[in-house]
């Protein structure tokens, strides 16, 4: 259940929609901790920005006005090296193939996603990786964004998540968007889910 109301969460923040966030923060006030719901908040400002994660981060302060003990700060010298562990767990032996794609972005970019996202945000303790992922996999799917919600299904997948896990946290989404929608991102999890078949 603990597991799901984080999903639910995540999910709520992609949808901007209030009142539904609202429902779910109070949800997860019974069955969570405060510092894993602080965690799923805080990532998503990789994915929906900082103004939709400050307005989450606001209304979550609304209802728990106290943060969680903060641990202290930790030299930002580390945040590469395990930027680069984290991602490498998260994408597998596509790993290099990602790197080599954001560097032809923009090199800035690569940097910033490995050390600045993987580093010193998905990295960071306070929550599992592989709660991490699905919790991302459940907000992507929510905010339609296709091709990152694909990399990070497999993510989840190359981090040690079940097909249950994983679909679990797309039953959650799933309740969030239209029907045509819903069928889009389970025809997406079948066909990644068959060819990852042996690591499932």
């Amino acid at each position: 259940m603990e597991r799901e109301v984080l999903f639910e969460v995540s999910a709520a923040v992609a949808a901007r929609d209030p009142e539904k966030l609202e429902r779910s923060l109070r949800l997860a006030i019974r069955f969570c901790e405060s510092e894993e719901v602080n965690e799923v908040l805080l990532q998503s400002h990789l994915f929906v920005g900082f103004p939709i994660t400050l307005e989450a981060l606001r209304l979550w302060r609304g209802l728990v006005p106290t943060t969680a003990s903060v641990p202290p700060a930790e030299p930002s010298d580390r945040w590469e090296e395990r930027g680069e562990a984290v991602c490498r767990s998260v994408y597998g032996h596509r790993y290099e193939k990602l790197r080599a794609n954001v560097r032809g972005l923009h090199p800035d970019f690569d940097r910033w996603m490995v050390v600045g996202g993987y580093g010193r945000v998905i990295g960071r303790g306070g929550l599992d990786l592989v709660t991490r992922e699905l919790c991302i996999v459940a907000l992507l799917a929510v905010w339609n964004t296709p091709r990152q919600l694909h990399s990070h299904l497999r993510g989840a997948v190359n981090c040690g998540a079940t097909a249950v896990e994983v679909e679990g946290a797309l039953e959650v989404a799933s309740r969030y968007l239209e029907p045509e929608r819903a069928c889009e991102i389970w025809k997406l999890w079948a066909r990644i889910g068959r060819r990852s078949e042996g690591s499932l």
